[in-house]
């Protein structure tokens, strides 16, 4: 417990002061915001900071900080205290200065922010690279959300044969379409408060279980054994480097998170909110994430036998194993949810904090979905100014998130294929979005402070370039080549982002 603790003094302690670092460099002012000078009824919407906060929580969280870390912490301990780091001085300034350069430039979309900063080519590849992305994301939150839902909540199959399952899913997709062609305000702004209260209280009441129930914890030292399985061992031979950070993306560092906070900084009626609505907000996805990984870890300790989880080598693969009426039975990461949340908040507890989890996977699903449309017909002028236009629009997005869905779903391999490229090209959009952030901050003469995006430029260009070198699902070349490549790739995108800054600082462009 120890670690655990040490490891949210870290993440409190350090949001606070690093946060504080990120508003003095960008120097937010009482310009007027793009929601208030553009306002449209649609997407240009000024609304309440508190709300616009809880509003960016639910869009960027998703079951990556629960899945995620439910997978994560097998590595152990080590989990506590590079969640908290990594959220801090990675997530976090992503998060905020993408939100905030949004703002400043009036609202502009990814696309055409990487289009202003890094280049139009490169802003070619990267909108490619994003609407995949962003089709696997919605993708996913219909996925985790619909089989959480049939088998913890109504005690369905949640099997590809069942209708029920399609039933549920028919659900969620009826749900996205209105709230991606409706006006902001009317169905995100009045809901997601309260979906946002719902997700807080759940996720506290873990974390007071987590010490009203004295669960037992690994500590960072000593003995890394308990409940029959060695941490100590799974991290010594998983690489940790990079396929823990590739797992756990969005308690970390999620590229994600660019698309969300761009679309919300046509929301913002102050600059001087920013840091409440997208820093803080990453420093509180990193809370949840930093409570389903100690959950976790205490129903591995615990074991099966007590309520909890048994970890079991099957096939070379490690499973989740669940006691079902004395039977030891494999379940998957989404029915874990599950079993922590019963354990430790009872049966009606339970239930409250299985919906948060829904809540998170729908809430950011429906933004995904939006904020696609929003890119793409930015990026073509394509007029959104009515429901059937937004509709037309919305239709064949649609339409490919069904058909991989069905793949993901009627495939026995499908999920954990969908899941691996999702994790890895969530990674992987964060290196455009931090290079247009260090461009921006050396063509702002803020060069100084070039080293805040840089490091996680640098680490995440070596993580993401190394894993799909290696995997089974990329070009599976040895570690030892992977970790070469990867550390020459990352010195190329440094060295290429900071000619491109140094290229604007030559020409003299104005300071915004």
């Amino acid at each position: 417990m120890k670690t655990f603790l040490i490891g949210l003094l870290i993440l409190l302690g350090g949001g606070i002061i690093y946060g504080r670092l990120c508003e003095h460099v960008f120097k937010p002012d009482n310009r007027t915001t793009p929601a208030i000078e553009k306002m449209d009824g649609m997407d240009f919407v000024p609304i309440n900071g508190i709300k616009v906060g809880f509003i960016n929580l639910l869009n960027i969280a998703g079951t990556g900080p629960i899945l995620g870390p439910i997978q994560g912490i097998l590595f152990g301990p080590i989990a506590f205290i590079t969640i908290p780091i990594g959220c801090v001085i990675g997530g976090a300034v992503h998060d905020y200065f993408t939100g905030m350069i949004a703002c400043r430039e009036g609202g502009l979309q990814m696309p055409d922010l990487i289009s202003r900063y890094v280049g139009v080519k490169i802003s070619r590849v990267y909108t490619v690279f994003i609407s995949i992305l962003m089709l696997l994301v919605g993708t996913v939150f219909v996925y985790t959300p619909g089989d959480i839902a049939a088998t913890q909540i109504f005690g369905f199959s949640g099997s590809p044969g069942s209708f029920s399952t399609w039933a549920i899913y028919g659900v969620i997709f009826i749900y996205y379409l209105i709230a991606t062609v409706l006006p902001i305000d009317k169905i995100i702004g009045r809901i997601y408060p309260i979906f946002g209260a719902i997700l807080l209280l759940s996720t506290l009441g873990l974390f007071i279980m987590l010490f009203v129930k004295q669960y037992p914890l690994v500590e960072l030292w000593g003995s890394k054994e308990i409940g029959g399985f060695d941490f100590g061992a799974y991290f010594s031979h998983g690489h940790f480097v990079p396929i823990f950070f590739v797992t756990v993306a969005c308690g970390i560092l999620s590229g994600f998170h660019s698309t969300q906070t761009t679309m919300m900084s046509r929301t913002l009626r102050d600059e001087r909110e920013g840091r409440g609505v997208y820093y803080n907000m990453m420093i509180t996805e990193g809370f949840i994430a930093m409570v389903w990984s100690a959950c976790t870890m205490a129903m591995i300790s615990i074991g099966a036998d007590q309520g909890g989880i048994t970890m079991k080598f099957s096939d070379g693969a490690l499973l989740y194993m669940y006691n079902n009426g004395g039977t030891l039975e494999a379940i998957s990461a989404t029915s874990v949810v599950g079993v922590i949340a019963r354990n430790a908040l009872g049966s009606a507890g339970g239930i409250f904090a299985i919906l948060g989890v829904i809540i998170l996977s729908v809430t950011t699903g429906d933004t995904a979905l939006r904020s696609m449309r929003l890119m793409l017909t930015d990026l073509m002028h394509i007029p959104q100014d009515t429901n059937v236009k937004r509709l037309a629009f919305a239709a064949p997005i649609f339409a490919l998130v069904c058909m991989i869905l069905i793949f993901a779903k009627s495939s026995p391999s499908g999920f954990s294929i969908l899941w691996r490229y999702f994790g890895w090209g969530n990674q992987t959009v964060s290196i455009f979005a931090l290079s247009m952030i260090l461009i921006w901050m050396m063509r702002n003469n803020r060069q100084r402070f070039a080293w805040m995006p840089a490091i996680p430029l640098i680490f995440y260009s070596f993580v993401v370039s190394s894993y799909i070198l290696n995997a089974q699902i990329g070009f599976r070349i040895s570690w030892n080549i992977a970790y070469c490549f990867a550390a020459l790739f990352a010195v190329v995108v440094l060295a290429a982002v900071i000619r491109r800054g140094s290229h604007y600082s030559i020409i003299g462009y104005e300071n915004r």
